[in-house]
């Protein structure tokens, strides 16, 4: 009985050793997807970065964590105070990637939810930030500067974190109903005052022309008064050329300075 249960007993250690060995093979291998990076700990420290693929590391002393090094896309609401006090809400969508090279540092300083710790107070404050320079209306007519001058606000303050900023995007800005009700009668005004300038110039321009013909016809007339161009026969083809041949239903006592019996059949 004795020797059966030595047996058994080192059965069961040879059994439990197999097992152990065979865990510790399997957990001696990692594997790291594309698109991401491994941050080796050992015993909890950070101890090196490993590259995408299969790799071997010590087991039960070591552990590799994951993090993405693509482009991610995050998008938030922002609230902030316009130059002149008017609120302003905004959707806010970035598109961004870690710098894998400083992968150890950001997951020892931040650890692997980076994004959520980091990029979206930083949208935030910078929305605030770059909002406060800008009246209501400059929002709305510069907002290619303001966008501009934001992404600028927000790349300096991820590279920091060693997050690079690849695009970056205000997609609308809201302001309150009774602001926007204010900037569209606005609009509404200055497209009438627009067109009534339109107009006022366009009748000066055709009293201008009006002025320009009665002075060209006046200034003919004299030149050919003086000249003697201007003589009887001349003003009776003016007569005929305009007289659609019917007679006036009253006649004056005066002489006429055409005599139009002339021109009638005998």
């Amino acid at each position: 009985m004795r020797n059966g249960t030595r047996i058994g007993t080192r059965l069961g250690l040879w059994l439990v050793l197999g097992l152990f060995a065979l865990l510790s093979l399997a957990l001696s291998f990692y594997i790291v997807p594309a698109g991401s990076v491994g941050v080796v700990t050992r015993v909890g420290a950070v101890n090196r970065v490993v590259n995408p693929g299969m790799g071997v590391k010590i087991p039960f002393v070591e552990d590799v964590h994951q993090m993405s090094v693509r482009t991610q896309k995050d998008e938030v609401e922002a609230s902030a105070m316009s130059a002149n006090l008017q609120v302003v809400t905004s959707t806010i969508a970035i598109n961004y990637h870690l710098d894998g090279f400083y992968a150890t540092q950001v997951y020892q300083n931040i650890g692997t939810s980076y994004a959520d710790i980091i990029i979206a107070p930083a949208l935030q404050n910078t929305f605030k930030s770059v909002t406060a320079k800008f009246t209501a209306e400059e929002l709305i007519t510069n907002r290619e500067a303001v966008r501009l001058e934001a992404e600028k606000e927000l790349t300096d303050r991820l590279a920091v974190y060693h997050v690079i900023v690849e695009n970056f995007n205000i997609v609308n800005f809201d302001f309150s109903p009774e602001f926007q009700a204010a900037i569209e009668a606005k609009q509404v005004a200055q497209q009438a005052v627009e067109t009534s300038k339109q107009r006022l110039a366009q009748a000066q321009i055709e009293a201008q022309t009006a002025v320009t013909q009665a002075q060209g016809q006046a200034d003919a007339q004299k030149a050919m008064k003086d000249t003697g161009a201007l003589t009887q026969e001349y003003l009776n083809f003016l007569f005929l050329s305009k007289w659609d041949g019917k007679l006036p239903a009253v006649m004056g006592g005066a002489s006429s300075m055409i005599d139009v019996s002339q021109f009638m059949p005998q």
